[in-house]
């Protein structure tokens, strides 16, 4: 359980970071952005040990990524420069 709790803080660090710098035009504040990513992926990893149990590290693992890069991605704003077109 340790190291799942670890593991996916770490995953959602790792993946917030990635996404502050790939995408920094486009997000909030970076504060939201890091403290996004962790929690996303604690919860994704709750999750999944709460439906498989204990015993699968790497699928609960897998689930904090999975749900870590959903929060995310809810995060990014549209771009400034993208051309909106009425349909008539």
């Amino acid at each position: 359980m340790i190291l799942e709790i670890l593991g996916s803080v770490l995953l959602g660090l790792g993946l917030s970071w990635a996404a502050a710098h790939r995408f920094s035009h486009r997000l909030p504040a970076h504060r939201t952005v890091y403290t996004a990513g962790p929690l996303g992926a604690l919860f994704g990893a709750y999750l999944t040990h709460a439906t498989l149990g204990s015993g699968h590290v790497l699928a609960a693992l897998a689930g904090a990524l999975l749900v870590g890069a959903v929060l995310l991605s809810l995060l990014l704003r549209p771009t400034a420069h993208r051309l909106y077109r009425a349909m008539p």
